[in-house]
C-alpha cells in the first residue's frame, strides 16, 4: 500500500505542477477548468497568476515530501493538502460557478488524497 501511495503522491505532484505551469503560461485557457463564471481580462490574469504560483508551490513541497519525508509524515501533509481542493471546491460553489467541476474535479482531488494518505497511513 505504501508503494501505491508513493505512486500516487508522485502523479498528484506532477499534475499540480502542470497545472501550476498552465495558469502560469496560458490563464485565459486554463481559467473554464477551474469552474468559476468569467471575469475582465485584465483583473483576471494576475489572479489566474497567483494560482499557477500558488500550484507549482504545492507540487514542488510534495516532491519535496516525497522524497524526504517518512510514510507517516507524508501521509498527513496529504491530508492536510486535502484543505486546498477542499477549499477551491467551496469557492466555485459560493460564486455560483459550474457545480460539476466544483464536485468532479476539486471535490474528486481532495477524495482522492485523502484515499492517498490513508493507503499511506495503514501500509
Amino acid at each position: 500500500m505504501i508503494i501505491t501511495g508513493y505512486v500516487l503522491t508522485a502523479l498528484g505532484a506532477l499534475g499540480i505542477l502542470f497545472i501550476g505551469l498552465r495558469y502560469l503560461l496560458a490563464p485565459h485557457a486554463s481559467a473554464a477548468t477551474f469552474g468559476l463564471p468569467d471575469w475582465p481580462r485584465e483583473a483576471f490574469q494576475s489572479w489566474l497568476n497567483l494560482k499557477g504560483v500558488r500550484d507549482l508551490g504545492i507540487g514542488l513541497l510534495t516532491v519535496t515530501m516525497l522524497i524526504t519525508a517518512t510514510p507517516v509524515t507524508l501521509a498527513w501533509f496529504i491530508l492536510v493538502t486535502a484543505l486546498i481542493p477542499t477549499g477551491d471546491m467551496l469557492v466555485v460553489l459560493r460564486y455560483r460557478g459550474s457545480k460539476a467541476l466544483a464536485y468532479g474535479m476539486h471535490g474528486g482531488t481532495a477524495a482522492a488524497l485523502v484515499v492517498i494518505a490513508f493507503l499511506l497511513l495503514l501500509g
